[in-house]
């Protein structure tokens, strides 16, 4: 599990600092004109603030779940953070708040 924390935090941090926004589903196959549209910087800081809130879920209840000898936490923590972070990453990227106005 907490090798799966570990590639969310790598994901969140390449595609805020690495600029590497292909790595957003969608945006790769966007024409160029829809894309700059787009507060691509700030979908990336959304991408990157769930990323780290599901890693850190993550961890913790990796250490939950072993301070407390009780494995399944472990389990609904990542599920969890999978079940709460992916909807809401949906969700928050494609509001409007981040539609540039032209």
């Amino acid at each position: 599990m907490i090798v799966s924390a570990i590639i969310f935090i790598i994901l969140g941090i390449l595609i805020k600092y690495g600029k590497m926004y292909w790595l957003i589903a969608g945006y790769n196959t966007m024409p160029k004109e829809e894309k700059e549209k787009y507060d691509l910087d700030g979908i990336a800081t959304v991408f990157r603030n769930v990323m780290f809130g599901m890693a850190l879920t993550i961890i913790l209840g990796y250490f939950i779940a072993n301070w407390t000898e009780k494995s399944v936490i472990q389990d609904y923590a990542f599920g969890a953070s999978i079940g709460i972070g992916i909807p809401y990453l949906f969700v928050k990227s494609n509001s409007k708040k981040y539609k540039l106005k032209k």
